[in-house]
């Protein structure tokens, strides 16, 4: 699913395992105003099923995931 939309806050969590693109994106998400869009990037494969997980179980939106050359993209949209 290809969205292109504007986003508020970018992480980068290239490079980290499981679960840390998770909880910095949680750590991040929680400073943010509701409605917010944080754009993230993972290249952790367990991030495919644990960014889906979070967002549902944190009722947060994820509005789109997108293979990338080197990583996954995530917008999340903060509940």
């Amino acid at each position: 699913m290809s969205v292109h939309m504007e986003w508020d806050h970018e992480l980068d969590a290239s490079g980290l395992l499981c679960p840390l693109p998770v909880l910095k994106a949680r750590k991040r998400l929680q400073g943010m105003a509701q409605g917010q869009v944080l754009r993230m990037l993972a290249t952790d494969p367990a991030a495919v099923v644990d960014v889906p997980h979070f967002c549902a179980e944190s009722g947060h939106e994820l509005i789109s995931m997108e293979e990338e050359i080197d990583a996954q993209v995530y917008l999340i949209r903060r509940g």
